[in-house]
């Protein structure tokens, strides 16, 4: 049975990640028998981490303990160098190719894909496992009204409005090199009247509400159906390949082999629609990741052969 460490901890092993610091004992609190996986804030990535530790549960003898609220991949990232996790269930090739490597964006889906296994393998000791099969890239949302009111289909389209817009989009995004806004400014030739540094999770209740004109979010995010917002094509395809994927240490993979089996039994079973629904569940629906992972998995008797 998986066991949950409470919110004020996980918050506290954040803080002491994020400063490079280990939480003592964090690594052997649990027996050798039991498995640490990362999850996130977001629903997708507490899903993914349950979707994770319920094939490992199911097909092995292994226990799991999932670690969610791990704001950053950063966080993410330094959980797993530092032994505190074994499996990070939510990670992004665009992402971790200039975030985690400090490479420059790679438009190429494929190419981007075998830089960050390869990388991961050489300088971290970890498997990028296959995608999952969906890509969770960033997209530009509007409420119905203002898409109506500027004809907006694609982001080009914002042209000759960015400078009467308000935009509210993630806060790392504003810095990040590359595929960040210094980057999308250069590529697409314009800037938004004012930028405001938000939560991902916040992003789309202000869109909705109407405290924000437009919003960065991800096109897997089940809100868009909900908020019924309508996404801005990026005809320019500035933004790189976000395929999803679990990372393993190579030492678990080494010790347990039969885990590896189990995760890679989700390669290529969500798409980016099946994501919006799974993340729906979640968000407006209020179904705990939890349940909307273990459902998924049943619905599908957990890709048992021949399903």
């Amino acid at each position: 049975m998986k066991r949950k460490l409470n919110t004020l901890l996980l918050l506290f092993v954040s803080l002491l990640t994020l400063a490079g610091c280990s939480l003592p004992g964090l690594a052997t609190a649990t027996s050798d028998n039991t498995v640490a996986i990362t999850g996130g804030i977001t629903s997708e990535a507490q899903i993914l981490a349950s979707l994770v530790a319920e094939m490992i549960e199911h097909d092995t003898d292994k226990e799991t303990t999932i670690i969610n609220n791990l704001a950053t991949t950063t966080i993410n990232h330094q959980a797993m160098i530092q032994g505190d996790a074994q499996i990070s269930a939510a990670r992004y090739t665009g992402t971790d190719l200039t975030t985690t490597l400090g490479m420059d964006p790679v438009k190429d889906p494929a190419e981007a894909f075998d830089l960050v296994k390869n990388a991961f393998n050489e300088r971290f000791n970890q498997t990028f496992m296959p995608s999952y099969g969906f890509d969770n890239t960033y997209i530009f949302l509007v409420r119905k009204d203002t898409a109506e009111k500027y004809n907006l289909k694609t982001v080009s389209d914002l042209a000759d409005h960015a400078g009467e817009l308000v935009a509210g989009v993630d806060t790392s995004w504003i810095t990040r090199e590359g595929d960040g806004y210094d980057g999308f400014q250069e590529e697409y030739g314009f800037s938004f009247e004012k930028i405001l540094p938000m939560q991902i999770g916040l992003v789309y209740d202000a869109v909705a509400a109407g405290k924000m004109d437009i919003v960065l979010g991800y096109s897997t995010d089940g809100r868009i159906a909900s908020y019924d917002l309508v996404m801005l094509e990026d005809d320019r395809h500035f933004f790189p390949p976000y395929d999803a994927a679990a990372v393993i240490s190579n030492k678990l993979i080494k010790e347990s082999p039969e885990i590896k089996d189990a995760v890679a039994k989700l390669a290529g079973k969500i798409d980016t629609e099946q994501m919006q629904k799974l993340n729906y569940e979640a968000d407006n629906n209020l179904v705990e990741p939890s349940v909307v992972a273990k459902e998924f998995l049943a619905e599908h008797n957990y890709f048992e052969e021949g399903e």
